[in-house]
């Protein structure tokens, strides 16, 4: 592997990318993760372990890899990335599930028609020798494919992202023409609704049960535990009432008079008030909408237009006539 590229593109990177790859490699290690055991299951076995003879030490597993495309576009000497999607790679005979690449491929073309397949991505500290068996098995779709390694450990120290994007160069080795990996640099580039996402997912905290919660599910939360401590109470209520009811405990009015006033309070959403500023808010709504929409018919319009002037006036200019519109 050479240190940089020399080919003189440029490539730009988006969040969408880096989250897929984060995303897929994620799941693939929950999936390999063994499930969780009860203790008395845990306190079983090592107890008829400790009869048996004693064992070496498992070896720790090592971490999955996960494989798949990258698609965007290619405008001159700028390649810019903007998705990804995941392939079926078979580890023992090193080969790629090309049905599942085109089927993948024709639905991605019916959706962006102008994306193309770039190169393929991985996870891994640095590019392997192995890697390049797939590098080479996508060149029949792009020539000179790009590889998108990122690495998944955490090093706190590390200001960069751990990602690193690789070219295929041909260089003579000990007289032999080789094909090997070469560092390219690369910029990141958001648009509008990425940069929103990835705000959103970098204002993940941890919460009390230990999963990453958001702000809004922060809010969620509250509103639920706020339910749930509501229907504790009506149960409560309603266990009082059915036990006065059968007469295991003794009617008091003053009690009856109290929940009697706590129900008429539950209707109260139901008022003139409630409807008039429902109705206003909905009606400030649709007129939104209306707007949007015009303002989206004026834009087709105006396109419209200075297309059929631009026509128009070729073909008068050819005729020798004056076009006017």
């Amino acid at each position: 592997m050479a240190s940089s590229s020399s080919s003189g593109l440029t490539f730009k990177l988006h969040p969408l990318v880096i989250v897929n790859i984060s995303d897929h490699y994620t799941r693939v290690k929950s999936q390999m993760q063994p499930p969780h055991l009860p203790a008395e299951c845990i306190n079983n076995a090592a107890a008829s372990s400790s009869d048996a003879a004693p064992s070496s030490s498992s070896p720790p597993s090592t971490p999955p890899r996960v494989y798949g495309c990258v698609i965007g576009v290619q405008r001159g000497r700028t390649v810019e990335i903007f998705n990804s999607f995941e392939l079926l790679y078979d580890a023992s005979t090193h080969s790629l599930d090309r049905v599942f690449l085109e089927k993948k491929q024709e639905l991605y073309k019916k959706v962006f028609p102008h994306f193309y397949i770039l190169g393929w991505y991985s996870t891994g500290s640095d590019a392997e020798e192995s890697d390049m068996n797939i590098h080479k098995a996508l060149m029949d779709i792009n020539e000179s494919p790009v590889y998108v390694l990122l690495n998944p450990s955490i090093n706190h120290a590390q200001k960069d992202l751990p990602v690193t994007i690789f070219e295929s160069e041909l260089h003579v080795i000990d007289g032999i023409p080789q094909l090997i990996f070469v560092r390219s640099s690369y910029t990141i580039e958001t648009v509008e609704a990425e940069r929103i996402s990835v705000d959103h997912v970098a204002h993940l905290k941890p919460s009390d049960g230990g999963s990453a919660a958001t702000q809004l599910a922060a809010h969620l939360t509250g509103i639920h535990s706020a339910i749930k401590m509501l229907n504790s109470r009506i149960r409560v209520l309603h266990h009082y009432l059915l036990s006065m009811q059968k007469g295991e405990i003794p009617c008091e009015n003053s009690l009856l008079r109290q929940v009697s006033s706590l129900l008429r309070r539950l209707p109260a959403i139901e008022s003139g008030k409630f409807f008039d500023d429902f109705l206003m808010e909905y009606n400030d709504t649709l007129l939104i909408t209306y707007l949007a929409m015009f303002t989206n018919c004026s834009s087709a319009m105006n396109e419209l237009v200075d297309k059929f002037n631009t026509a128009y006036d070729r073909h008068s200019r050819r005729g020798g006539r004056t076009a006017f519109f």
